[in-house]
């Protein structure tokens, strides 16, 4: 039988990975090793904040919706729970975006809430004599 080398292929996997790494500081662009403990991490993290993204986004969302419902008069969680109770299933980016976009749809929105927010219980306080 014949034998295969590999330095074809080697060197092939090792410029790959030197490929990746380009603009990456020092040696961590020059040497195979270095190069290959750099990319673990680098891949870590865009994994980590692949997820990070969306909450991320998620807060941004109702950043926006509670500034937007402040302007209005009302809190963004009595937002929330009066459009719970009115059953109007919209999603956080969806309503972001009618609030940049669309104010005066959002206003009716913000209307219904607002009709049909939850009590608030009031706390009694109690006097000593």
């Amino acid at each position: 039988m014949v034998r295969i080398k590999t330095n074809v292929y080697s060197h092939k996997r090792k410029k790959r990975a030197l490929k990746e790494a380009k603009g990456q500081f020092g040696d961590r662009s020059k040497r195979y090793k270095e190069a290959i403990k750099s990319l673990i991490g680098s891949r870590q993290y865009a994994y980590f904040d692949r997820k990070k993204k969306k909450s991320e986004y998620r807060s941004l969302w109702i950043i926006r919706l509670n500034a937007a419902c402040r302007e209005s008069g009302i809190t963004y969680s009595r937002f929330v729970s009066g459009l719970k109770a009115a059953q109007i299933t919209l999603d956080r980016k969806v309503l972001a975006e009618l609030a940049v976009t669309e104010p005066e749809i959002f206003n009716q929105l913000i209307e219904q809430a607002k009709k049909l927010k939850p009590k608030v219980a009031v706390k009694k306080t109690v006097t000593k004599a």
